[in-house]
């Protein structure tokens, strides 16, 4: 079925400032190979069919190109994003106003969360991350707003300091994850609600392997993830590997880049 997306170009893309380990600015970053990139991962959507709706990026906004953290929608309701760091504030209302402008009810919210970034939705369930960049209030918040069960899984590596980062579902009830992402007790929880998981390995992590987008059936995903790709591949998802390394210098992949506005359900 096809899926509805948000991105934004990344005009305005550089590495300018450090708020995750995978930011250095001293090595920059070169706009326009970000912009080749984006341009084949939207590509991409397209050819699987699915439709891309484009925010206007701001000038002073470099890590607006990563979309998935500008909300997350649900049954056609917009739960807005607070961002932790200063230097990503605008961007939460900016993406609240082209849902409101376009007729969506949205709700501002009181607490710190990053959208998709830590809000990953399958069919029944809305899996939700703290420990970084999401306040563990928040996902009280999105449950009242979006009467959809929320749960809580607490990251523990700063490598990996959004659920998109270490976890993706497969379809609405299956997902593939990095284990040592999380805390004991989170792994835990992931083990009994997903027994038939795919288990991704550090290598494949560290490359954002896990920051990938699936519709069910292909899942678009970090090209060096390779060990992740044949695991996927036998388990009869078709693979179309991206290359988004200028991105990930300021750590985003796919998902990253990537905002599902899912409808009324």
């Amino acid at each position: 079925m096809p899926k509805h997306f948000l991105m934004c170009r990344p005009d305005y893309f550089t590495v300018e400032y450090a708020i995750n380990p995978w930011m250095h600015p001293e090595a920059g970053a070169d706009r326009d190979v970000a912009v080749r990139q984006w341009e084949g991962l939207k590509a991409a959507y397209e050819e699987l069919g699915h439709r891309v709706d484009l925010i206007d990026p701001i000038d002073g906004l470099p890590d607006m190109v990563f979309a998935a953290n500008g909300a997350l929608v649900v049954g056609g309701r917009v739960y807005g994003a607070r961002f932790a760091f200063p230097q990503r504030g605008p961007e939460g209302p900016a993406y609240l106003r082209w849902f409101a402008e376009r007729g969506y009810p949205v709700l501002e919210p009181a607490h710190v969360n990053e959208g998709e970034g830590d809000f990953l939705t399958l069919d029944e369930v809305v899996l939700a991350g703290t420990g970084f960049r999401t306040d563990v209030v928040a996902h009280k918040e999105a449950q009242e707003f979006l009467g959809r069960p929320v749960v809580s899984l607490t990251l523990v590596d700063p490598r990996f300091y959004h659920l998109d980062t270490a976890l993706f579902p497969l379809d609405g009830r299956n997902v593939a994850y990095y284990p040592q992402a999380f805390s004991p007790g989170s792994q835990e929880v992931l083990r009994r609600m997903f027994p038939d998981a795919v288990l991704a390995g550090a290598e494949d992590a560290e490359v954002l392997g896990l920051n990938a987008v699936s519709d069910g059936r292909n899942v678009v995903i970090n090209a060096e993830a390779s060990t992740l790709q044949l695991e996927l591949k036998r388990r009869g998802y078709e693979v179309i590997p991206v290359d988004l390394s200028e991105l990930r210098k300021a750590g985003g992949g796919p998902k990253c880049c990537t905002l599902e506005i899912r409808g009324e359900n």
